[in-house]
């Protein structure tokens, strides 16, 4: 969190400025690091090769001194016995050679110390330091370290010349160190050239430096113009996606190639959606999340007889008038998110009123996020005038094969009565109308029947609703209808079955026709099954499944039909009137059969009926 904040506080907003600072630290860093190593390495190296040159004067003195200072004193006769004379005559010996030594590479001094004589015998140049001849160096001198350790030794410090930089080399003869050899060099001169790597290697850092910087600057340059050209490219895009980004080098020039490719995939999908949204007849309208059109298809014009290019971005409240209070399916999914499935709306119109039915759903983005709603209005005006003239056609139908079914019901029994009346009208054996007014009277019969089963179905009276319990109701149903016959009926009730509100005897004369079809289906052994079950919070279902001889497919369709029957002696009334029944408790019902395998009828009625049919 602290490395973000910080970022964004330090980094610089743009592109470019970012690319160029870090891309100046990634290079710079780098060239700085070198350049200080190189400093480092090359004083190293300086000194390195300072001392090996210093220690190589030193090994020549050596190998100039030959077997040592005795031989160089075997020609005075006082030997070592005189340290004065000894002094003098080593140094004139020697003093040549380290003069020699220093005059071949100016600014160096050289010499010999005799540790037996405690005293410089030459210290080279001659002319600068020839009076330190015969001196003995101080008790701390790293010389006497030097000499006790039999190694050489290199020390920076004031020394007798001064702040040199002392390189020491013991002299050993015959196993024993009989002094030491230096050979000196100023560090001022040593700083100078020193000074002189350092100025090198700023030198080169800060050209390379330089250098990076112009590089990092002219790339970062062209990148920045090439991203330039991207982003307005981009920004063209999104208000027109037929002005393709121009195309680059490189990976730029693949990602402009992928955006471009993109753009002309999506320009497809948005034609296609376009020519699919003008081409159906279904009016589209898309909102917002602020209710605002963002879609609206020419059907949808048609509709609200208003132009898209006057809507587009407005309200979509604004397409109604204040005074019409137009249920909107769209709003309400928009507020509730809620879908709406074939919702039945009516738009007020200036010579007529349009029927319209809604599909409504919540629109959401790539991350599942709301971004607004649609909804599809399907314009059934049309379809519901033809519904009406189809259905009245139907009604006509129905009215035509329920007078014809009358008619037969009725003609059979008045043509048995005619001739019956027609044969006793020449008849005068009392006998015979004793036994032909019987048939007669059963004709009449069967007559006033079949016109009270007719005004029964006419004139349903509407239910008388009261709290029942369903499971009892069946039992006592099943028990009458064991009487048809020896068929065992199973009775199957879901644990803790509610009560329902129902007409108890309307419900029962359902049930009853019900069992007595299924009873009557079955010719050999056989069972019927009655289940009851809550189905879902508001409904209970009941059926009835026979393993009867079942109904012809052909006829399926039929069963609920006034007056048809697959029964010989039947009336076609029963089913008619459980229909009418189940219609009345605002319930369905529905037939499934096939031949040999049973029937079975399925009633789904509601637990509560509506408030307006209550009854105390």
């Amino acid at each position: 969190m602290g490395l973000r904040w910080l970022s964004r506080r330090v980094l610089p907003e743009k592109m470019r400025q970012r690319l160029m600072l870090t891309s100046f630290i990634m290079v710079v860093l780098p060239i700085v690091i070198l350049g200080v190593i190189l400093q480092y390495e090359g004083r190293e190296a300086l000194l390195q090769e300072k001392q090996d040159k210093l220690f190589s004067l030193a090994r020549i003195l050596d190998a100039e001194l030959g077997t040592g200072f005795d031989a160089l004193l075997a020609d005075l006769p006082s030997g070592w016995q005189d340290r004065q004379a000894a002094i003098q005559h080593l140094n004139a010996r020697l003093a040549p050679i380290t003069d020699k030594i220093a005059a071949s590479d100016p600014g160096v001094g050289v010499g010999y110390y005799s540790r037996r004589l405690d005293a410089i015998i030459t210290y080279g140049p001659s002319a600068s330091y020839g009076h330190t001849v015969g001196k003995a160096i101080a008790p701390d001198h790293p010389g006497r370290a030097v000499m006790r350790a039999g190694k050489p030794d290199v020390e920076f410090g004031s020394l007798v010349r001064g702040s040199v930089m002392n390189a020491m080399w013991p002299i050993r003869r015959n196993g024993d160190v009989i002094g030491y050899i230096w050979a000196n060099e100023f560090t001022d001169a040593i700083e100078r050239q020193e000074q002189t790597v350092d100025r090198t290697v700023l030198a080169i850092t800060l050209g390379g430096i330089l250098v990076a910087g112009i590089v990092i600057h002219l790339m970062s340059k062209r990148l920045s113009h090439e991203v330039d050209m991207i982003v307005g490219g981009l920004a063209r895009l999104k208000d027109d996606l037929r002005q393709p980004i121009a195309p680059l080098r490189g990976e730029l020039g693949e990602i402009v190639d992928a955006v471009n490719n993109m753009a002309m995939a999506l320009l497809d999908a948005r034609t296609l959606t376009e020519n699919i949204l003008t081409s159906i007849a279904d009016g589209v309208v898309a909102v917002d999340v602020d209710g605002r059109i963002t879609a609206f298809n020419p059907a949808a014009e048609q509709m609200y007889d208003v132009p898209a290019t006057e809507v587009i971005g407005q309200s979509y409240r604004s397409l109604f008038a204040d005074h019409m209070h137009v249920a909107s399916a769209l709003l309400d999914t928009l507020d509730t998110g809620r879908p709406h499935i074939g919702v039945t709306l009516e738009i007020p119109r200036k010579e007529s009123v349009w029927r319209l039915t809604a599909t409504s759903s919540v629109l959401h983005d790539a991350e599942n996020r709301r971004i607004g709603a649609v909804v599809v209005l399907k314009d059934v005006s049309e379809r519901d005038r033809l519904m009406v003239q189809v259905m009245r056609a139907d009604r006509l139908a129905a009215l035509g094969e329920l007078t014809a079914s009358i008619a037969h019901e009725i003609r059979n029994p008045l043509t048995s009565i005619r001739g019956f009346v027609q044969y006793l009208a020449d008849c005068d054996d009392p006998e015979e109308w004793r036994r032909y007014s019987a048939i007669i009277i059963h004709e009449v019969d069967v007559l006033n029947d079949t016109i009270g089963k007719l005004l029964a179905f006419g004139r349903l009276r509407p239910p008388k609703i009261s709290r029942i319990d369903v499971a009892h109701l069946i039992e006592d149903v099943s028990f009458l209808a064991k009487g048809q016959g020896n068929v065992q009926i199973d009775l199957q009730f879901e644990k803790d079955l509610p009560d329902i509100d129902a007409d108890a005897e309307a419900l029962k004369q359902a049930l009853l026709n019900l069992l007595i079809n299924a009873l009557q289906a079955i010719t050999n052994d056989g069972s019927v099954i009655v289940t009851a079950a809550r189905e879902g919070p508001d409904d209970i279902a009941i059926e009835v499944r026979d393993d009867g001889v079942g109904v012809e497919p052909h006829h399926v369709g039929k069963v609920f039909d006034p007056f048809f029957s697959t029964k010989p002696t039947g009336t076609g009334l029963g089913l008619a009137m459980v229909h009418r029944i189940i219609d009345a408790h605002h319930g369905v019902i529905s037939f499934d059969s096939r031949p040999g395998h049973g029937t079975v009828v399925r009633i789904r009625i509601p637990i509560v009926a509506p408030v307006s049919e209550k009854t105390e």
